[in-house]
């Protein structure tokens, strides 16, 4: 039996494509080339040779993070050409990357989430009202992107307003969101049909950053990430919980990542990661080794998912 050709993407065109290109560089590193016969792609340059390449491909390992990568868009392509994917499918991608419809979803499955406003792209912001609402400080973020690009924390009216000015540029809708006092932590997720939770993960940033924002998350030593987190055995278990819950009702398959907060004997969901890191300091592999899982095996787990949906 020959070597299962795969297609392995990363780049693409949002703005966390550099992060992208380092996730398709690790996890490149880690395929077995005993095994895998491995081309690489960056859709952003090369999409007309994916598709005229399609007919050789066995299945596709998609690491794009962010829009047209994250979102369905690639996924639609891909379901187009028939190809199989590691990840999860249009709809999975679309529900989970719409913070505030994925928010919906977990609502009304249960699972506690902070209050929000949405602000659609255009519209002014009733400050007043907003922070009437939600309280003082708001967490601003775009409704659509990942690795909290534009996230602010803001506790007057000029801040959001600024916050919000900036989101709009962007061309995005702004979600509004009370601000959870507590602790951050997330879990990834392994499975289809009966997924596993891997060790939750404490985060902890630097005093330099208010949150886990951008910097805190890609610079090495920017924050503190603590693996298994501690916490009490029950909300550690809540947690855990929580992440398959929120991978099953979005509809994910292979792999997911959800960031929470824990706040006293409360767990918040703030949103679910269908395509999460894999660099050197992603969040994802730190969780893997943890559970014994070494980059290599974890990818060979990831294409066994895959091919058995």
């Amino acid at each position: 039996m020959g070597k299962l050709r795969i297609a392995l993407l990363s780049g693409g065109w949002s703005q966390e494509r550099e992060i992208s290109l380092k996730s398709g560089d690790a996890v490149y590193g880690a395929l077995d080339k005993d095994k895998y016969e491995v081309r690489r792609y960056d859709p952003r340059d090369d999409l007309i040779g994916l598709i005229q390449d399609s007919g050789q491909i066995d299945l596709v390992m998609l690491f794009l993070h962010g829009k047209k990568g994250e979102d369905g868009s690639m996924q639609g392509l891909l379901d187009l050409l028939n190809l199989s994917y590691v990840g999860s499918g249009v709809l999975a991608s679309a529900l989970a990357m719409n913070k505030g419809l994925s928010k919906e979803f977990f609502r009304n499955t249960g699972l506690k989430v902070p209050r929000e406003m949405i602000i659609p792209q255009g519209e002014e912001a009733g400050l007043h009202e907003l922070f009437s609402t939600l309280g003082r400080p708001v967490v601003i973020k775009p409704i659509a992107e990942g690795s909290s690009i534009a996230l602010r924390i803001c506790s007057t009216e000029r801040e959001a307003a600024e916050a919000i000015s900036d989101i709009h540029t962007l061309g995005e809708a702004v979600l509004a969101e009370e601000y959870v006092r507590g602790i951050e932590v997330t879990c990834p997720v392994l499975g289809n049909r009966n997924p596993e939770a891997l060790p939750v993960i404490e985060i902890i940033p630097s005093e330099e950053h208010q949150f886990f924002n951008y910097t805190a998350k890609y610079v090495p030593g920017a924050s503190q990430e603590i693996c298994p987190a501690r916490l009490p055995v029950d909300i550690y278990g809540k947690v855990q919980e929580y992440a398959i819950l929120a991978h099953r009702v979005l509809g994910c398959r292979h792999l997911s990542r959800t960031d929470m907060i824990v706040a006293d004997r409360d767990v918040y969901v703030l949103e679910t990661n269908t395509i999460p890191g894999m660099t050197e300091n992603s969040l994802f592999p730190l969780a893997a080794r943890t559970a014994g899982i070494s980059m290599s095996r974890l990818m060979d787990r990831l294409i066994e998912l895959a091919l058995a949906d």
